[in-house]
């Protein structure tokens, strides 16, 4: 009966494991998509080793995908509304070498 009551209140029990809530760091993203599905593989890369490995891959359908874009927009808005704005200078100079080869980049 409860589960009856959680679902009609719209809440989800989601369970967070010791080692996802560690998370992960990345510097930078790589997002590709087809018809179907948008891939982000986030990267921890280092300056001066020509080598990285993805650390994470995310696949969404592309409602989710424009669902994140939305969520991941109202929250820099907030962000920004309490600590100003942040500043974009990774288009002037990128602080990591970007001329390993492979796909390019975007964050």
């Amino acid at each position: 009966m409860a589960e009856d009551k959680k679902e009609k209140d719209g809440q989800i029990n989601i369970e967070l494991t010791e080692e996802i809530a560690e998370g992960t760091y990345s510097n930078l993203a790589i997002i590709t998509h087809s018809t179907s599905e948008f891939v982000l593989d986030f990267i921890n890369i280092m300056p001066g080793v020509p080598k990285a490995k993805v650390k994470s891959r995310i696949v969404l359908t592309p409602q989710h995908a424009k669902r994140l874009m939305n969520a991941l927009h109202d929250n820099v808005e907030k962000f920004e509304n309490i600590h100003g704005e942040i500043q974009d200078t990774g288009h002037q100079n990128p602080p990591i070498p970007m001329n390993f080869g492979g796909p390019t980049g975007q964050a």
